[in-house]
């Protein structure tokens, strides 16, 4: 990455540290302007800095935190100025707002402001969501929406004479956490303040229109909170009612109806600010903001390229989470209008776009629900719908919140449901959002007994692969869990140069699949970690070392013919981007033993936390094919 220089173009010194009495609801004509400056200030210097994440394809969210500058200012002042009162951390719900944090943190003097300008970079230490230890200034960690309210409440117990606040959005109270949360804060009178972002944006629309019946407001009075509605952009009246609720004991929640991302030509009131800004957007902002620096920071960077080439795969790049929807789509299509609509229930959890899923609902929007960001709930009804034989409920969403389906998944299985789950962003390729939403734990999904309902685990190594799977097990009954990643992957060649999943492959659950035959030993991986396995062992073919490479597609079932191959070689390595603890590998030695197969073992996977970035997260844990390729010779010895 080339940079014109290593200052922050914005004078983040220009802040005015405020000492605000929450007990004074007030403001005098000097706090006013201050306020509105500081305001100004750090609109700008998120818009500039989350834009240099769009520069360098890590991506980024701008909307979240831009809008709540207001609020965190006022905020910072309370804390400053009445700190014995306050627990002084801005507590927020929504993990992707981390650029508040980041900003934070350097406005007290905790991180360099140069620091900012490795936003989401990798080894940069700002992930894409706060991680409590890893950043100077960060106090918390978040990521997953409807986690932190109800930590927040257990913060408030234990400190009962001092104010709690949380910042919360309309698209984390959509969570079913929140309702638990807002039930006990009530019961027990806690002192938190909830002051929630509520823009009628979310990923994949607004709430207003997918669930017209939703309203922030009349949820949380209806659990028993006093709530104080108002205009988010409105400086006094949005400070009248911070002190109103910060003067009031027990819970209190300060809804703040504001546009997203207000003030931003081209992104004002859109779902697409939801995400990081554009560059040219940036650009254009702060152009009409005079901040020629930072506009000349932004074109001075070249976003880094991955230049690796691994041998074994082609140059076709498939996007397997959008193929998932392609394939589903052209299942349906061969389905008359009246079976589809009889048969067949796709219910989206707020990422349509991420997981494939828009496909189907432009292709047929008569089978399809926007049910808004609530996994468990949607998870269920899917369950539900396909409880009847013939019948079947599609859902999808991010392999990190399966962990939260996990009940629900037991359910289902108990009542013989027939789901086809789509979990794209496993692993952690390409995860610059970092620890918290990489999907390291989707063996759990198999956690029904030996003679429970069948669940099958698929994860396609490419897109003809994810074709064909889909193809192979659309109308196949009980609960079947298609996983793909976040990133591209290539096609994978066979030792001749042809696709190994050419027009001619069918795709068969339960069977593992020999890539590359070997003799000294065998590799066994699966999903993204195939074709870095892949380029592992043709480099250590020309090193001498005959390794073979066994793809297992379906990761819960024994091929038992394929087990005694390997099992009967000199070593076995499992290699994947699953937790180390709970993957492929912490099973497949077991299956072996209890065969008396005693081949030199070992299994690699994901280990320890995040360093942000994109394809920096394999080497990072050591299962890119440096990696691989160590392990191997360690086997062979």
């Amino acid at each position: 990455m080339t940079i014109a220089t290593s200052t922050f173009p914005i004078n983040l010194e220009a802040y005015k540290p405020l000492k605000l009495d929450p007990q004074n609801p007030t403001l005098t004509e000097e706090q006013r302007e201050a306020l509105k400056a500081n305001i100004k200030l750090c609109r700008d210097a998120i818009v500039f800095f989350t834009a240099t994440g769009a520069a360098k394809g890590v991506g980024g969210h701008t909307g979240g935190p831009y809008d709540t500058v207001p609020e965190v200012t006022i905020l910072d002042g309370f804390f400053r100025g009445a700190s014995e009162k306050f627990v002084p951390i801005f507590f927020d719900e929504a993990g992707h707002r981390v650029a508040t944090q980041y900003l934070m943190a350097v406005l007290h003097g905790e991180l360099p402001a140069e620091r900012l300008l490795r936003y989401r970079e990798a080894h940069s230490q700002l992930p894409g969501h706060p991680e409590l230890g890893l950043t100077p200034g960060v106090k918390f960690s978040s990521g997953r929406l409807g986690h932190i309210w109800p930590y927040v409440n257990g913060v408030a117990l234990a400190n009962p004479d001092k104010v709690v606040c949380c910042l919360g959005s309309d698209g984390a109270q959509q969570e079913g956490n929140d309702a638990e949360a807002a039930r006990l804060a009530v019961s027990q009178q806690l002192n938190i303040k909830l002051i929630i972002d509520d823009n009628d944006v979310t990923i994949a629309g607004h709430p207003s229109e997918y669930i017209p019946g939703f309203s922030v407001a009349q949820t949380l009075r209806g659990h028993g909170l006093k709530v104080l509605e108002g205009n988010g952009e409105d400086l006094d009246d949005l400070y009248r009612r911070l002190c109103e609720a910060m003067n009031t004991d027990g819970p209190v929640a300060v809804v703040n109806k504001r546009k997203m991302c207000v003030g931003i030509e081209g992104l004002e009131g859109s779902a697409h600010g939801h995400d990081v800004i554009s560059l040219d957007l940036a650009i254009a902002y702060l152009e009409s903001r005079n901040l020629t620096e930072a506009v000349d920071y932004l074109k001075s960077i070249k976003k880094p390229k991955q230049t690796y080439t691994y041998l074994g795969s082609g140059d076709k790049m498939g996007s397997n989470r959008n193929v998932f929807g392609d394939a589903v789509v052209s299942m349906l299509d061969r389905m008359s209008d009246e079976e589809r609509k009889e048969k067949v229930m796709c219910i989206d959890s707020d990422l349509e776009g991420s997981c494939g899923l828009k496909k189907i609902r432009d292709a047929h929007p008569e089978i399809f629900i926007k049910a808004g960001i609530m996994e468990r709930g949607n998870f269920s009804a899917a369950a539900g719908f396909g409880m009847e034989e013939g019948k079947q409920g599609i859902f999808g969403t991010f392999s990190a919140f399966l962990e939260m389906c996990i009940s629900e998944i037991s359910m289902a299985r108990l009542n013989f449901s027939n789901v086809l789950c789509h979990f794209s962003h496993s692993g952690v390729d390409d995860m610059a959002d970092n620890t918290c939403h990489f999907g390291l734990n989707n063996m759990f999904a198999d956690n029904g007994l030996d003679d429970g309902y069948e669940t099958r685990l698929y994860f396609p190594a490419d897109a003809a692969q994810m074709k064909a799977c889909v193809e192979a097990v659309f109308h196949q009954p009980g609960l079947r869990f298609i996983f793909s990643t976040r990133s591209k992957v290539p096609n994978i060649l066979d030792s001749d140069g042809n696709d190994f999943y050419g027009e001619d492959y069918t795709f068969t659950p339960g069977k593992d699949e020999v890539v590359r035959e070997g003799t000294a030993g065998y590799i066994v991986s699966f999903g993204d970690a195939l074709y870095r396995a892949l380029d592992a062992v043709e480099r250590l073919k020309q090193e001498g070392i005959d390794v073979g490479l066994i793809n297992k597609p379906t990761l819960n079932e024994i091929d038992e013919e394929m087990l005694a191959k390997v099992g009967a070689a000199p070593f076995v390595l499992i290699v994947e981007a699953f937790n180390r603890r709970t993957g492929l590998g912490s099973r497949f030695g077991s299956w072996l033993l209890e065969r008396g197969l005693t081949p030199k073992f070992a299994h690699i996977g994901t280990h320890k936390e995040g360093c942000g970035g994109l394809w920096e997260q394999f080497p990072y844990q050591g299962i890119d094919p440096e990696g691989i390729m160590k392990k191997v010779r360690e086997l062979v010895g």
